[in-house]
């Protein structure tokens, strides 16, 4: 609890303004909605940049499929939200294979260096070390992962040129794109971060120090000159090649650097393609990723625990669905801390989603009575691991495709929190991956799974999702952001099946997060309505600003396809008939 009021803390004041009595059935109205889901035939793309949506409308009208677009929109995500994604990130792909009607994902998350070891970020006296040393700089940067992505799923499954997936981010590189207010406040909350880089501020802040202004046009010579050498050579031009050396140089000599990186680190880096992870829910398969994507866990218990609850009959309004959600929540997160981990995971996967298992954890869901606390919220498999302490920043970006031919993506990338580890090289930004491991191996005498060591891949919250209904898609969705991101995701399944929502209306609900300790509710929204009740119930409630949200979703009915974008972020949907 102690540590989850610190997070808050270090959030109110980095990210600020984040978030800045009986119970009761009494129905509210939710916001007005300012968003329209948009209809259309044949394909579709719904992403958190108006440059990025028409990148890849570029690429399917020239003939290209969903990961044709799929590569483009990431290469220009890389530019306009640098501090987002990029080449120096990870990321999640879940890809529906129209032709075979088959299901897949891709793990592109970032791995540990080989030299890491589980005392990374703990002094010689045990204790972990400042905080803000380990967010940024040079021993928070693992392997990036996305570019190996792109790159290995367009081998398999893309059908135009590599080189012709990189002309639209190319061309924006050199002719210029204009700085969002979105952007504009990124760089202005972490500026203390970047002036610390001579790259990073010479990119992001004027000569005056002070961050780029709203519509400043920004040209990247250096990153076009990056996607020129890849469009022509490969990935291998990055994991084996300069651009490796480079990257590697830039990190060994960085302040109090650790010098764990080597190009070998590099060369053997690879994407794992993944079985799905699918659960049932109400009829509906809820399918995204195994392995160290702690998301889809996560999320499935989530719903696994609120299904013998009647939500459709309470509804979106009431009070009694927030705390529903809340207590399955806190006990799947309670799961998460301790058993999930890159090592371990397909054992502890099969453990925490058995139904005996979940049986017994839904017994603690109660729609009356005290909440949860203490003991019960413990994880109810009894071993010797102690919890994972590492923190997770909002930051990533979503975004949803579908083509002509009905092939599906649902991915999303990240640089860790935003802009990443602060150092930038060959026009992109590095990864702060690294401190989503534990920063303490262990806890006492309990061994912490999500600890540092070499090749191993941090947990991670990045949750893209399909969702199958009789064994096609019905939905494809993600969010941005911390471990709230699972929330977000729980919250729109459970709005699109139970509560009957359109799509925009769904993810503009207002945010009610909770995981352990505070209920976070959205400032200026129906969130509002509810605190008193929530209140009532004994939570503790937080309102302000809503966090780092960034929900872009399709559905399909017998409408055709619908869209939509989350209006808290700067992206659109394009779509065509």
């Amino acid at each position: 609890m102690r540590r989850f009021v610190l997070i808050v803390t270090i959030v109110l004041i980095i990210v600020a303004p984040v978030f800045a009595s009986a119970p009761s059935n009494a129905q509210t109205r939710p916001p007005p909605l300012v968003g329209k889901t948009l209809v259309a035939k044949s394909w579709m793309v719904s992403t958190a940049s108006a440059y990025a949506s028409r990148a890849g409308r570029e690429i399917i009208k020239s003939g290209g499929n969903a990961i044709d677009a799929m590569v483009a929109i990431q290469l220009v995500l890389g530019l306009v939200e640098p501090n987002a994604s990029g080449l120096g990130g990870g990321s999640f792909m879940v890809y529906w294979d129209a032709e075979n009607s088959r299901l897949t994902t891709y793990d592109g998350r970032e791995t540990a260096p080989a030299l890491a070891g589980e005392n990374l970020f703990t002094k010689s006296d045990g204790e972990n070390d400042q905080f803000h040393n380990d967010i940024v700089g040079a021993r928070s940067v693992a392997i990036p992962g996305t570019l190996k992505l792109l790159e290995k799923t367009h081998a398999k499954h893309g059908s135009l040129p590599w080189e012709n997936l990189f002309q639209p981010a190319i061309r924006l590189a050199r002719s210029g794109f204009k700085i969002t207010s979105l952007l504009n406040n990124r760089i202005a909350q972490s500026s203390p971060f970047i002036y610390s880089n001579e790259a990073t501020r010479a990119y992001f802040l004027s000569e005056e120090a002070v961050p780029l202004f709203p519509d400043t046009i920004v040209m990247n010579k250096v990153y076009a000159d990056t996607l020129e050498k890849i469009s022509l050579k490969g990935s291998s031009v990055f994991y084996n090649g300069q651009i490796t050396q480079n990257m590697v140089a830039s990190i060994n000599s960085a302040f109090a650097s650790p010098r764990l990186l080597s190009v070998k680190d590099f060369t053997n880096y690879d994407v794992i393609e993944r079985p799905p992870l699918c659960i049932n829910y109400r009829g509906y398969d809820i399918c995204g990723l195994g392995g160290p994507a702690s998301a889809t866990i996560t999320l499935a218990q989530i719903l696994e625990l609120v299904e013998p609850h009647d939500l459709a009959r309470y509804g979106p309004n009431n009070p009694l669905s927030w705390r529903i959600i809340a207590e399955a929540s806190k006990l799947a997160f309670a799961d998460r801390s301790r058993f999930m981990a890159d090592i371990e995971s397909e054992h502890m996967t099969s453990q925490l989603l058995k139904a005996e298992y979940l049986a017994e954890r839904r017994k603690l869901v109660r729609v009356e009575g005290a909440l949860l606390s203490g003991e019960n919220i413990k994880p109810g498999i009894i071993n010797d691991l102690g919890d994972n302490d590492a923190v997770e920043f909002p930051s990533g970006s979503h975004f949803s495709i579908v083509d002509n031919q009905g092939n599906v993506v649902s991915m999303t990338s990240s640089l860790g929190n935003d802009f990443g580890s602060i150092l930038m090289v060959e026009g992109f930004l590095l990864n702060n991956a690294m401190t989503d491991f534990s920063t303490r191996p262990r806890r006492g005498d309990k061994q912490v799974l999500n600890s540092v060591a070499g090749g191993k891949r941090p947990l991670s919250s990045m949750s893209p999702t399909i969702v199958l209904k009789e064994g096609k898609p019905i939905a494809a969705l993600g969010s941005t952001g911390d471990t709230s991101t699972i929330v977000d995701i729980a919250r729109t399944i459970i709005a699109l099946v139970d509560w009957k929502m359109e799509i925009q209306q769904a993810i503009e609900l207002p945010d009610l997060i909770f995981r352990e300790g505070v209920y976070l509710l959205e400032q200026g929204s129906g969130a509002e309505q509810l605190e008193p009740a929530l209140r009532a119930y004994g939570y503790e409630t937080i309102s302000g600003k809503h966090k780092d949200s960034g929900q872009h979703a399709i559905t399909f009915s017998s409408k055709g396809i619908s869209g939509a974008a989350d209006l808290r972020r700067d992206g659109i949907v394009l779509g065509g008939n």
